[in-house]
């Protein structure tokens, strides 16, 4: 399944104001059918390299007092993968986290057309969330296109 970087959506844009990083992947020849809840759900099955590398950044972080993805959720949220749900349609979910040092976003668009958008939006608060993006973007850029691989009928 080929993944291509796109640029992102303004429309997604609002969903996190002020973004200081945006980027955006697709993949296309999926089932049209395909839901963006289900392409969510595909895309975020762990995969155990991106769990280990996870595991380390954890470690790394734990000092600085950076949610971790296991923390309690308030009630009726769920998680999908390591993300919290905030919202979902038919043809977007939106997965994301606020923390001291930033906020994101990961939608998920599946307009039923055969193709699914993940748009990655990042808004730093300090300096540590501005070192912190610079430190992760180039693994970000390794790990977001093989999460969109995982959505295809293959990886079902």
């Amino acid at each position: 399944m080929h993944v291509q970087s796109v640029s992102p959506d303004p429309r997604c844009t609002v969903i996190l104001t002020n973004a200081d990083f945006a980027d955006a992947f697709r993949v296309d020849a999926v089932d049209p059918a395909l839901g963006a809840f289900t392409a969510a759900q595909r895309m975020t099955r762990p995969l155990p390299w991106v769990s280990a590398l996870l595991a380390l950044r954890n470690l790394l972080v734990a000092p600085f007092g950076l949610k971790h993805g296991r923390e309690p959720l308030p009630g009726g949220m769920t998680r999908l993968g390591i993300f919290p749900l905030l919202s979902e349609s038919p043809e977007r979910v939106v997965l994301g986290l606020d923390d001291k040092h930033l906020d994101f976003r990961l939608v998920i668009d599946a307009p039923g057309t055969g193709e699914v958008t993940g748009t990655t939006l990042v808004r730093t608060h300090n300096r540590l969330g501005r070192l912190y993006l610079r430190l992760v973007l180039p693994f970000h850029r390794l790990i977001v296109p093989r999460m969109m691989r995982q959505i295809g009928p293959e990886s079902a």
